[in-house]
């Protein structure tokens, strides 16, 4: 193994389809009309010095080191800037090109410091290299630097000095090194898209600076690393590597974090990694990370993971740490013991969207050949169910339509209930980018999001609907699109059926779906509503992406039937820069639904009642299926508290902090004889369990997760599992602890099996990924290269089927009592429940939940900024400071849910999704108001916790 050496072509491609040849030193070469002189000759196998040009960036021609000599030409143009033209023939190194490089490379080296052997870039600075490479033997300027390299000058205090900047937690800022070539600046803009940086000063003054001369901890810097990963000398500098070094070798994997599967080189110095790069050839990020996949991997090596597989016969005992064979010797048992007393189906499994496709695969299996049932639901059930079917009814499939890059060609993108600034990052910045190039932004949201108000890339529409009406909405936007004759009925002839268009048409335009009555039932001005109608229909090619705020509502199905609806309405469907994309909350909650988690679909979301594709599993698994479907997570609990359901095996969840209603979910677990957690920490839903099994780090095992875009990408082992076994060998043990015949030696055997059995799988395999790359299902005889873009000639189910979406109410209602609304969400430092970036340095930027609040809601209550607040629903109360913003909406608050301490979810009901039973999170009727710290509600619970995470032998509980 070595280090994976990208080959950094100094412009970015050109993507013409028209060829030019020209000549680089003798040599010839064809590239696409556009291209860079730089670009060409790195295809032609020559290397023109460089320090301003990095392919991740826009020329900037700045360094003047690039210089090259054109016949027929006079000067010496930098080649970064000029492009290629047919039979143009170029020198790259001639006498005088050799003299002003030299020269030019005096006056950075007369200005830097000469620390090299000391220096965190030592053997990776690019300003070293090229010294060497245009051949620098001495500085006729001297070596003094008087501008910035010292402290003091002939003793005295030398005021252009400035101090190192340490403020981020993950890497310092060092102004006496910056050269001034603007590729942080510039990879700030242009692919990040924060417009953080400047440079500040004229000439040998001048040096980067975060916003108003201020610390990179108090700029608007989103500790994206891109400037980091742009900076070719020691300027900015990656913590980990000043600490343990230069890595020596790397391993190319998949981020562990949203779904949006940012690829990375895990850079190792041994068993421990230094830092994680972005991988330039990841399809999803295209190079490009946030700080969540960039930085906060600190909690793999955290004191509070356990290693020890840990037993105990009651809740209120301390744990006993014991071997995995009596662990799970122990578990086997209680579950057999409950089935013998209770009925075979009074057990079942939880699968991790954290965990890969092989590990959900198994989990599924497990409960299906083992438990003999189908009581196996995922975290998506609490998400994205709604996507499943919403999807499933219109088109036939239940996953997005494009992948990522498709936003390349959007010129009119709707962002429905999702807010990709925070929770998607990578991919918003991709979107941000096509927005400055001409794209218009669509917005609907309650709150006034970092999405609607990016900079260079605002919302052309914000639409502040009223949570819950979202249905209504869409529908509104259907009413103009129909009414004004805005819809492809080209298209709907040729791919829907006119018949039930006509129908769906004649629903839309009745008068109670109109901008103007929807209106005043969801507070935005009609107006907003047409012209966002008017724009997505008639703008171009229209994307639509959506997240959480969609699907986590009373009429989750209805809101994707809608917006299903608007796509096939207008033909944004079947092509590049088009489409329907769910952006997806975790790393792999894609892939666990596409692994048969779901208790009514076996993999590849085939019925569990079909007698065909059971006949498949049970030839496979030597064991006769149930044909009916098993209980959901909600039926699960449900089940627990009316005393009939009483094991759970629970992988890589953690249910009672991210499931609604946090007193049904407790009430739930604790009416359990046997729950079985097995997970990193000790979570909030271990302080109910009676076995706990230590899981493995996505850097600790091989395998495969799923993205957003349907990509099945590499997740590759860097270490070895500091547990003992990666989180697929804990279940196969488990298995054979119940008597099973698994035998799997690797997980590319797994994945050989989902092959077999899954048609939309048919040609997965690892090697044909290590190929590839990666590929998006479906991926088989009719799709060898995989389905960047699903729909093309037809849809999977035959035709576009439009669905009449009538609005209901939800029952969850505002009244005296409870006046306001609570939604929910995340924020862009934090991750879900928090278990993973809340141990990293991540806490700084986000050390606890807030409500926002509205100043008009807030001066009514007598609330200022940063007051302790009492927030009560109708299901519980916590208490959370307040922070007073007009992001949100008069009448409507907001918070996220990512710290135990407030235990958002006690306040959420239990009311759901008609079709898929995922939680309303997005709405909650609430009442604020002053408190004075915790609830009992509160000490009780954490005071619980803390009893329950007691180590016998450990002197402290483990957090």
């Amino acid at each position: 193994m070595g280090l994976i050496h990208e080959i950094d072509y100094g412009t970015p491609a050109s993507k013409s389809e028209k060829q030019v040849t020209l000549t680089v030193d003798g040599f010839t070469v064809t590239v696409p009309e556009g291209t860079s002189i730089m670009r060409a000759s790195m295809d032609a196998g020559i290397a023109i010095p460089k320090l301003c040009a990095t392919d991740m960036v826009d020329a900037f021609g700045s360094c003047r080191l690039c210089l090259v000599e054109i016949e027929g030409r006079n000067g010496t143009p930098s080649s970064c800037t000029t492009p290629v033209a047919p039979g143009m023939v170029v020198h790259t190194q001639t006498g005088r090109l050799k003299d002003i490089r030299r020269g030019v490379m005096e006056l950075y080296i007369s200005d830097h410091p000469l620390d090299c052997l000391t220096c965190a870039a030592n053997g990776n600075c690019e300003l070293q290299t090229q010294a060497g490479v245009v051949g620098l033997r001495d500085v006729r300027y001297g070596y003094e630097g008087d501008n910035h390299v010292f402290k003091k000058n002939d003793g005295e205090a030398n005021f252009r000095w400035m101090a190192k900047d340490e403020s981020n937690p993950y890497f310092t800022y060092d102004p006496s090194k910056c050269i001034v070539c603007s590729r942080c600046v510039r990879a700030c803009e242009e692919v990040q898209g924060t417009f953080a940086l400047t440079i500040e000063g004229r000439g040998f003054d001048s040096r980067v600076s975060p916003g108003m001369h201020e610390h990179f901890i108090d700029s608007e810097c989103v500790s994206c690393g891109a400037c980091v990963q742009a900076c070719p000398t020691a300027t900015l500098s990656e913590k980990s590597v000043i600490k343990i070094g230069q890595p020596e070798h790397s391993v190319v994997t998949t981020c562990a974090y949203c779904g949006v599967g940012c690829q990375f080189k895990a850079e190792m110095r041994g068993d421990e990694l230094v830092r994680m790069m972005p991988f330039k050839d990841g399809k999803a990020n295209r190079g490009h990370s946030c700080v969540k996949g960039r930085f906060a991997y600190g909690y793999s090596t955290h004191k509070d993971r356990i290693l020890n597989p840990m037993i105990r016969e009651k809740i209120t005992d301390p744990w006993r740490e014991v071997s995995w064979e009596e662990a799970l010797t122990h578990t086997a048992n209680e579950f057999r013991r409950i089935q013998y007393q209770y009925g075979r189906s009074a057990i079942g499994g939880i699968t991790s969207s954290r965990c890969t496709n092989e590990e959900t695969y198994l989990v599924q299996k497990l409960v299906r050949q083992g438990f003999r049932n189908n009581n196996v639901d995922t975290c998506a059930r609490v998400c994205h169910s709604p996507t499943g079917y919403g999807l499933g009814q219109t088109y036939g499939t239940s996953a997005g339509t494009q992948d990522f890059d498709s936003v390349e060609d959007s010129d009119v993108i709707m962002v429905i209930g999702a807010n990709p600034s925070a929770a998607h990052p990578v991919f918003a910045s991709r979107m941000k980018k096509r927005i400055r190039q001409g794209a218009k932004l669509i917005v609907l949201d309650p709150r006034k999001t970092e999405t609607v108000n990016s900079v260079h890339a605002q919302a052309t529409y914000h639409l502040p609907l009223k949570p819950g009406t979202n249905v209504a909405v869409v529908t509104a936007l259907a009413h103009v699109i129909v009414t004004e004759g805005l819809f492809d009925e080209a298209f709907i002839r040729e791919r829907c059926d006119w018949d039930e268009f006509q129908d769906w048409a004649s629903f839309v335009m009745l008068p109670e779906n109109s901008p103007e009555t929807v209106g005043k039932l969801s507070g935005v001005d009609p107006e907003l509503i047409r012209g966002a109608a008017r724009l997505y229909a008639t703008g171009g090619n229209g994307a639509i992406y959506y997240g959480l705020g969609v699907t986590e509502h009373s009429q989750g199905s209805t809101t994707v039937i809608g917006i299903a609806n608007l796509a096939m309405a207008t033909g944004n469907i079947g092509r590049r820069g088009v489409g329907v994309n769910p952006l997806r909350g975790q790393n792999n909650v894609q892939g666990s639904c596409d692994m048969g988690s779901f208790p009514h679909e076996l993999p590849g979301y085939r019925h569990i009642s079909g007698d065909a594709v059971r006949d498949i599993y049970e030839s496979l698994w030597g064991v006769k299926l149930d044909d009916e479907p098993g209980l959901r997570i909600p039926n699960m609990l449900d089940a627990a508290v009316d005393g009939s359901f009483k094991g759970i095996y629970i992988q890589g969840e953690d249910i009672l902090q991210s499931d609604p209603d946090t007193k049904h979910v407790s009430a739930g677990l604790a009416a359990m004889e046997c729950v079985v957690v097995q997970d990193l920490f000790l979570n909030e839903t271990a302080n109910y369990a009676h076995v706990f099994l230590p899981g493995s780090t996505f850097l600790e095992k091989d395998g495969t997760f799923t993205n957003a875009e349907r990509r099945i990408n590499r997740v590759r082992k860097v270490m070895a599992p500091k547990n003992g076994y990666a989180d697929w060998e804990v279940t196969q043990n488990l298995a054979k602890a119940l008597g099973l015949d698994w035998n799997y030696a690797h997980p590319s055997e797994i994945m050989d099996e989902i092959a077999k059995t899954t048609p939309s799988f048919a040609m997965v395999s690892y090697d044909y990924l290590e190929k590839m790359g990666s590929v998006q299902w479906p991926c088989n005889e009719k799709a060898p290269e995989g389905t960047p873009i699903m729909h093309i000639d037809g849809f999977v189910r035959g035709k576009g089927k439009f669905i009449r979406t009538e609005y209901v109410a939800t029952d969850e209602r505002t009244g005296p009592r409870f006046p306001l609304l609570l939604t929910t969400g995340r924020i862009l430092s934090q991750y879900n429940v928090g278990a993973q970036t809340r141990r990293t340095d991540n806490v700084m930027w986000h050390s606890e939940d807030r409500l926002e609040i509205h100043p008009h809601d807030a001066e009514n209550r007598g609330i200022r900024d940063g007051d302790w607040i009492r927030l009560a629903s109708r299901a519980g109360e916590t208490t959370l400071r307040a922070l007073i913003t007009d992001r949100v909406s008069p009448g409507v608050v907001y918070t996220t849910f990512h710290h135990p301490d407030t235990q958002a979810n006690v306040i959420t009901t239990d009311y759901s999704d008609w079709a898929t039973n995922c939680p309303e999170y997005k709405v909650t009727a609430v009442q604020v108001a002053p408190s004075n710290g915790p609830t009992e509600w509160q000490k009780d619970y954490n005071e619980q916790a803390r009893q329950s995470r007691r180590i016998k032998g450990h002197l402290e509980a483990a957090e």
